[in-house]
């Protein structure tokens, strides 16, 4: 079929032309910004997910729904290695200098940016090697401390009094969320803490991989009841269905056959990346509609080379060789979880000897710990793909 009709959308945080079992998610974040707005307290809201079941995309949508309310929305990406104060200082200028247009919020925005000032003086935030400047004079007294956890608090404090004068609310959307170093998580986290103590409409919407919640509860022992953890995983048989069907009926009336979209929803497991992915090659395979059995199975192969040049490729390229090793012995056991000392056992070595390549491992975002001693990709048929570019476990 055409290609140029292709309506699937492989790629990082690409939106999906039919963005398939998430409306609920969407109406829980919808509903709890609309309390904030209206003075209600409203817990802040971290989604969990593997790699590949389109958090990013789910989190960029809830603030498109966000903005469309009139809601403040910040959004930002948590880099390894990159502080917190840089990551948020430059789009909180931009967002502050929105909100002080409105007339109702002019004074306590530009307030806010005064004290976004002094932090970003005192934490030194440069931006592209250019410091950050809001062309005011910092607000002495706030923000410059030099002690994250009172600075953040500060900063909070005033943006939520500026989002709370012009009757909407502040809310911050941050992906990546394992990212942010733990110190400067729990200073995030005690500062969206107190300004839910003082009703100030500020909120966080965040997004990261599974091991972001037991990241969020050492930061701080009370996070379990400031957040509501949201799950996200792979789609429902019936709506892996409607994420490949109604782009095909939209795009060019074509159609699928049961056992084509069985076939499909079989080898992806539902994950929605990899539904977009067989999409788009089973289009180029089809002639014409219906799409069948034998035009997935024709387009199989091209998306699952398609899947080890990028998608696996990239992550394996970070790896070292040890790590390499001990992300094979896991593929040799299977998905997982596995216990650390099966995977020891396959290495033929002690638990200790491969403990730091574990760590290493859940540092980098590649594998995660679902309880003690356990241990599972982050990234769906990693151990598949290991499989195929790892022949022997060395």
């Amino acid at each position: 079929m055409d290609p140029i009709d292709n309506p699937y959308t492989p790629g990082a945080g690409s939106p999906p032309p039919e963005l398939a079992g998430r409306g609920a998610v969407r109406e829980t974040a919808a509903i709890a910004l609309q309390r904030l707005m209206m003075g209600h307290h409203s817990r802040s809201i971290i989604m969990v997910g593997l790699r590949g079941v389109g958090k990013t995309v789910l989190l960029d949508q809830i603030r498109q729904d966000a903005e469309a309310a009139g809601i403040a929305a910040l959004s930002i990406e948590s880099l390894e290695q990159r502080p917190l104060p840089a990551l948020l200082a430059p789009p909180l200028r931009q967002a502050l200098l929105q909100l002080s247009k409105r007339e109702a919020a002019r004074a306590l925005a530009l307030r806010a940016l005064r004290v976004l000032m002094s932090l970003a003086k005192t934490f030194r935030v440069t931006m592209h090697d250019v410091e950050v400047s809001v062309d005011l004079q910092p607000e002495r007294g706030q923000a410059d401390s030099g002690d994250l956890d009172a600075d953040l608090q500060d900063l909070f404090s005033a943006v939520g009094a500026a989002a709370q004068a012009s009757g909407t609310c502040f809310a911050l959307f941050v992906d990546e969320l394992q990212y942010v170093e733990e110190d400067q998580l729990a200073a995030l986290i005690l500062a969206l803490h107190q300004a839910s103590l003082r009703r100030l409409p500020i909120t966080m919407i965040g997004a990261g991989l599974p091991q972001v919640r037991a990241r969020v509860g050492r930061a701080k022992s009370y996070a379990e009841r400031l957040f509501e953890f949201v799950e996200i995983g792979a789609l429902p048989d019936s709506d892996a269905r409607e994420a490949l069907q109604k782009p095909a009926a939209a795009a060019a009336a074509v159609r699928f056959k049961p056992a084509a979209l069985d076939e499909i929803v079989k080898q992806t497991h539902g994950y929605p990346y990899f539904l977009q992915e067989w999409g788009k090659h089973v289009w180029v395979a089809a002639d014409a509609s219906p799409i069948t059995e034998d035009h997935v199975r024709q387009a199989s192969a091209e998306a699952i080379e398609a899947l080890d040049r990028s998608f696996f490729r990239v992550r394996f390229d970070r790896l070292t060789p040890s790590e390499r090793r001990y992300m094979r012995a896991m593929s040799e056991l299977g998905p997982g979880p596995h216990r650390s000392g099966e995977i020891a056992a396959m290495m033929g070595k002690q638990v200790s000897a491969v403990a730091p390549f574990r760590a290493q491992l859940i540092g980098k975002g590649m594998i995660w710990s679902p309880g003690y001693g356990d241990t599972a990709f982050t990234v769906p048929l990693f151990d598949e793909f290991m499989k195929r570019t790892m022949r022997d476990m060395e």
